[in-house]
C-alpha cells in the first residue's frame, strides 16, 4: 500500500517538519509552547500532507476520547432537536465529538445501551427526556464518566440538571385556565410513575387549584403515553370528566387532543381550553395555534454542555441543579 493511499500520521508529519511528535501534537492542540517559526512549518507539512489528528489516538495520549454521549428518547421528538442543537454548539467549541443515540431506536436495552457508550471510551454522557427507568438511573449514579441531565430531573439530587421550575411553570398555566373562568381543568401527563410527573406536574396543577379554592379531584387527571394517537383516545375521557380546559403536558399529546376536540364539533378556546407544558414549531402550525410554555430549549442544552464540560474536568460546581427561566406565549387555544 501506498503512503498516499493510507491514513497520515503524526509521525509522517514530524518526520517531513523535522521535530518531534510531541512538538506536532503541541501545535495540533493549540499549546503557545511552540516557536512561531516551528508553529509555522509544522502547519504547511500538515496542509501537504492533509494530516488530521486521530481523536482516538489522541485519546490514548490524554486518556480522554474528546467524545460524549447522547442520550434522545425519541429520534422524532421537536423539543430534543432544539436541546441537541444547544450541545452540539458548545461541543463543537470545547472540541469535543458526540455519538447519539435514542432508546426507541437503539437494539438492546437501555443498560446495554449505556455500557456501550462506555465501551466507546466517552468522556461524560447527556440525558435527555423526563423518563428513566431505574436500572439506567442506577447505571448513571455509578458511572465512571460523569453525566448531565438536560431537560430531565433527578428527584435525588444526586445528578447533575439543568432544566425549568415545572411546579411552577404548571401552576403558570393552570392559573391561566382558572382565571378564564374554568373551573374543571384536566391535568394530562404521562405516567405518574416518572417523578417529573408525580412530585413536580402535579404538584404545580394542585398548588393553582388551592390557590384559587378548587377542590382537587384524582378524576380530572390523565395518565397516557406522548403521540398523537393517545391525544385522540383521551379526550374522550376528558369530555366524560367534564372538564372545559386542559393541561397538557407535551405538544404532541395536546395536538392529538386537540384534533379529537375538533373532530367532535367542540369549539376552542369558546367551549374549550387548551395549554401545553412545552412550545415547539408545532404549536404554531397546528390550527388553532397552541398557548404553550416556552422552555429555553436550546439554552438549557447548551448549559447541559458546559456543565458535562466542567465536571469532566473535575472543575468545582457550585450548583448542581440549573433551573433556567421560561415564559408562557398566549395563542388561540386560550380565550383572549
Amino acid at each position: 500500500m501506498k503512503k498516499s493511499d493510507k491514513e497520515i500520521t503524526i509521525t509522517d508529519v514530524a518526520r517531513q517538519a523535522g521535530v518531534s511528535m510531541a512538538t506536532v501534537s503541541r501545535v495540533v492542540n493549540g499549546n503557545n509552547n511552540v516557536k512561531e517559526s516551528t508553529r509555522k512549518k509544522v502547519i504547511a507539512v500538515i496542509d501537504k500532507l492533509h494530516y488530521r489528528p486521530n481523536a482516538v489516538a489522541r485519546g490514548l495520549a490524554s486518556k480522554k476520547s474528546t467524545t460524549i454521549g447522547l442520550i434522545l428518547p425519541s429520534m422524532t421528538d421537536l423539543l430534543y432537536a432544539s436541546l441537541a442543537n444547544g450541545i452540539s454548539d458548545v461541543a463543537s467549541m470545547y472540541k469535543y465529538n458526540i455519538i447519539l443515540t435514542s432508546l426507541k431506536s437503539e437494539v438492546g436495552s437501555e443498560q446495554q445501551l449505556f455500557n456501550d457508550l462506555l465501551a466507546k471510551q466517552v468522556d461524560g454522557i447527556i440525558y435527555m427526556g423526563e423518563k428513566i427507568s431505574d436500572t439506567l438511573y442506577k447505571e448513571m449514579l455509578y458511572s465512571r464518566v460523569p453525566v448531565v441531565f438536560a431537560g430531565a430531573i433527578d428527584d435525588q439530587d444526586q445528578i447533575a440538571s439543568v432544566n425549568i421550575d415545572y411546579v411552577k411553570s404548571v401552576r403558570d398555566m393552570v392559573k391561566l385556565l382558572i382565571d378564564n373562568g374554568n373551573r374543571q381543568i384536566a391535568l394530562v401527563t404521562g405516567s405518574l410513575t416518572d417523578p417529573i410527573n408525580s412530585k413536580y406536574r402535579l404538584k404545580g396543577y394542585q398548588e393553582a387549584l388551592e390557590q384559587a379554592g378548587i377542590t382537587y379531584s384524582s378524576e380530572n387527571v390523565f395518565e397516557t403515553v406522548y403521540s398523537l394517537q393517545a391525544g385522540s383516545v383521551v379526550f374522550d375521557a376528558i369530555q366524560k370528566s367534564g372538564a372545559t380546559a386542559a393541561y397538557v403536558a407535551n405538544n404532541i399529546l395536546a395536538a392529538g387532543i386537540l384534533n379529537a376536540a375538533l373532530d367532535a364539533g367542540v369549539k376552542i378556546p369558546e367551549d374549550f381550553e387548551l395549554v401545553t407544558g412545552n412550545d415547539s414549531v408545532l404549536c404554531d402550525v397546528t390550527r388553532p395555534k397552541m398557548t404553550a410554555v416556552v422552555q429555553p430549549l436550546y439554552d438549557m442544552g447548551a448549559v447541559s454542555m458546559r456543565m458535562l464540560t466542567k465536571l469532566m474536568n473535575d472543575e468545582d460546581i457550585q450548583d448542581r441543579t440549573i433551573r433556567l427561566p421560561y415564559s408562557l406565549v398566549k395563542r388561540d387555544t386560550t380565550k383572549k
